[in-house]
């Protein structure tokens, strides 16, 4: 993350809030409970990362129309400018570090974590079901 957080600090925006808003630029509009999930943040976290967020103009919220317990949460025109901008810049270090590290270095170590994530909701879902 050292390589993102001065491109983050110029769009003022924190590491979680990045992946909040990445998660919604990518699931479209998604729920508060999904987001969490999805973005690895607590849900109290997330409250607070969403008022953030919708403060700045970056999303958008609104109350679920067939469960009014449930918030949607989806990305805003400046959000949507905000992260086209970001992205180019996250585009052009994601191309020095393959340059570094190889592509095929990097494939083996995503696969490596995708692997190690699926082993622990594995583990997750075993202990879930004892209960």
């Amino acid at each position: 993350m050292d390589r993102f957080r001065p491109m983050l600090r110029g769009i003022d925006v924190t590491e979680q809030q990045w992946r909040v808003l990445r998660v919604v630029q990518e699931e479209g509009e998604i729920d508060a409970t999904h987001l969490a999930r999805a973005a690895s943040v607590l849900a109290p976290t997330l409250t607070r990362i969403l008022k953030t967020l919708e403060s700045r103009d970056l999303i958008t919220l609104r109350t679920d129309t067939t469960d009014r317990r449930r918030t949607q949460v989806s990305i805003s025109t400046t959000g949507q400018t905000v992260l086209r901008d970001a992205g180019q810049i996250s585009a052009q270090i994601h191309t020095e570090i393959e340059a570094r590290l190889g592509a095929e270095r990097i494939a083996d170590l995503v696969q490596a974590l995708e692997k190690a994530a699926d082993d622990l909701n594995e583990n997750n879902a075993d202990e879930t079901d004892v209960e």
